[in-house]
């Protein structure tokens, strides 16, 4: 999740409420204990904050950020797949660097890169753009169209890309000027389109058993799109990190099913799941003392 300090940043004050967010307690089943204990990510050659990791699908690179503190500059970065807890540090993602904050991408199998970014939002109240990635750099960035819901309180912090690219999973947020944590986060979904991605007006059926009055955000799916995980934190127990939650369904017509947490993770503060391209791993970014590594967890 993007650094709501930098985000409210962009938010004008005494705004209506948006409306349109879930009002539902969360529920959750037993633990999903599938996962086998976590190991630390090396990129060699790096030596700064990892955060938001994705494992691209044909498993040849490791997209991420640094650190999304409001005194950073945060840019998206690459490095080249050795093995699957191993990485060379390749730069910075040429082409995805701006001036604003730019993190958070995720890539389908044709080349399709999408990310976030703040560069233009106090104009356009859109943060999400796309590009064509290859040979680990993207070009051709432009915004999403028909995602943004054009709200000046309602930012759009999280996104991915389904593998076939048919879909993008994102998140709505309520940011109020200068608080510490938005006051609704939800999931929602949209369908490829000629220019962009339009939001499906059933996307919140898809969600009925995941969004809810707590904050969720930071989706990550399995190339059949049959299995999410995501970060679910309640700002009203700040004491309690966010976790990352697995669910599934039978197929995608069906709304994914009561969410599970991810226990080999821990209580940490994770966020930012990514699906390894066999799904069998999942990478994410902890929290250890001062900065922020990547790990993995594998079924």
């Amino acid at each position: 999740m993007l650094r709501i300090a930098t985000l409210a940043a962009f938010v004008g004050a005494c705004l209506p409420d948006p409306g349109g967010f879930s009002t539902a307690a969360p529920v959750e089943g037993a633990p999903d204990m599938s996962f086998a204990a976590p190991q630390l990510v090396t990129i060699e050659g790096y030596d700064g904050d990892a955060m938001e990791p994705f494992a691209t699908r044909d498993g040849a690179y490791l997209l991420f950020n640094n650190s999304n503190d409001p005194a950073t500059d945060t840019n998206l970065f690459v490095a080249q797949r050795i093995d699957d807890l191993d990485f060379q540090f390749l730069g910075e993602l040429t082409g995805a660097t701006s001036t604003s904050l730019d993190g958070v991408a995720s890539l389908d199998a044709q080349g399709d890169l999408v990310f976030v970014s703040t560069r233009s939002y106090d104009q356009t109240l859109s943060t999400l753009y796309w590009g064509a990635f290859a040979d680990a750099a993207v070009t051709d960035v432009a915004l999403i169209p028909g995602v943004s819901r054009d709200e000046a309180t309602v930012v759009n912090f999280d996104a991915e890309i389904s593998a076939d690219g048919s879909a993008l999973y994102f998140v709505d947020g309520v940011i109020d000027p200068g608080a510490p944590a938005p006051r609704d986060a939800d999931l929602v979904i949209g369908d490829r389109a000629a220019a962009g991605f339009t939001r499906r007006a059933d996307s919140a059926e898809y969600f009925a058993n995941i969004n809810s009055t707590a904050l969720e955000y930071a989706p990550a799916t399995t190339a059949d799109q049959l299995e999410l995980f995501f970060d679910r934190w309640d700002p009203t127990t700040p004491d309690i990190a966010p976790a990352i939650y697995h669910a599934t369904r039978a197929s995608t017509a069906d709304p994914f099913g009561v969410p599970c947490r991810v226990a080999a993770i821990g209580d940490a503060l994770v966020e930012g799941a990514s699906v390894s391209p066999d799904g069998r791993g999942l990478y994410y970014h902890q929290l250890d003392g001062d900065r922020y590594d990547l790990y993995l967890v594998t079924r």
